[in-house]
């Protein structure tokens, strides 16, 4: 599955999207511990969460073939 990335997942991943071995991750919580052992990095952000289909994803919330995903790091602000 492609992934989108944004902000510092960006710089993490090196590159604006990254695949995921399809059948790896079937749920959000799973897609981010895929992603944690892929990029261990993002296992020392404070948070991160992830969109399915524009909408934030809850840990259990199904990752289906063709959905669009994308990582959202945390924001600071001021």
């Amino acid at each position: 599955m492609k992934v989108l990335a944004f902000g510092i997942a960006r710089e993490i991943f090196g590159s604006a999207t990254v695949e995921v071995a399809a059948g790896s991750a079937s749920t959000a919580a799973e897609l981010q511990d895929v992603l944690k052992l892929q990029y261990p990095r993002l296992a020392q952000l404070s948070s991160f969460m992830i969109a399915v289909n524009g909408e934030y994803a809850q840990p259990g919330t199904t990752i289906n073939e063709g959905d669009e995903v994308a990582i959202i790091p945390p924001v600071s602000g001021g």
